[in-house]
């Protein structure tokens, strides 16, 4: 996945490796140490209730109109989320990690792990 080519991902549908609709990518967020692509935010929810539900993109794929995460629909529907208006807060990005069983490690002096792009 080149980093260039995200901004053309949003509005794309997001499936689990079942090829099951899990919502429409919002947002993808990099990793601060390599500007690589690593975690996206997915609108899920009725349709007067959206929120935004993180998912990692580490084995995800890419093809026309959609991205394929490699996480099933009910663990993302499960992840940690926020309101579509709302912003990530440096102090919250461990739980998502946490939540796929993922290492997490912020910068040496505290820094941010995910940045929104």
């Amino acid at each position: 996945m080149k980093s260039a080519d995200i901004r053309e991902w949003r509005d794309h549908d997001v499936v689990d490796p079942d090829g099951r609709k899990i919502g429409i990518l919002e947002a993808v967020y990099v990793d601060t140490r390599s500007d690589q692509p690593a975690v996206a935010t997915v609108q899920v929810g009725l349709p007067t209730r959206h929120r935004l539900a993180f998912v990692p993109l580490a084995g995800a794929i890419v093809g026309p109109g959609y991205v394929k995460v490699a996480y099933a629909k009910a663990m993302v529907k499960d992840a940690p989320s926020m309101g579509t208006d709302d912003v990530l807060p440096a102090e919250d990005e461990e739980a998502i990690f946490l939540h796929y069983g993922l290492p997490y490690q912020s910068g040496a002096g505290g820094e941010r792990k995910l940045a929104r792009r």
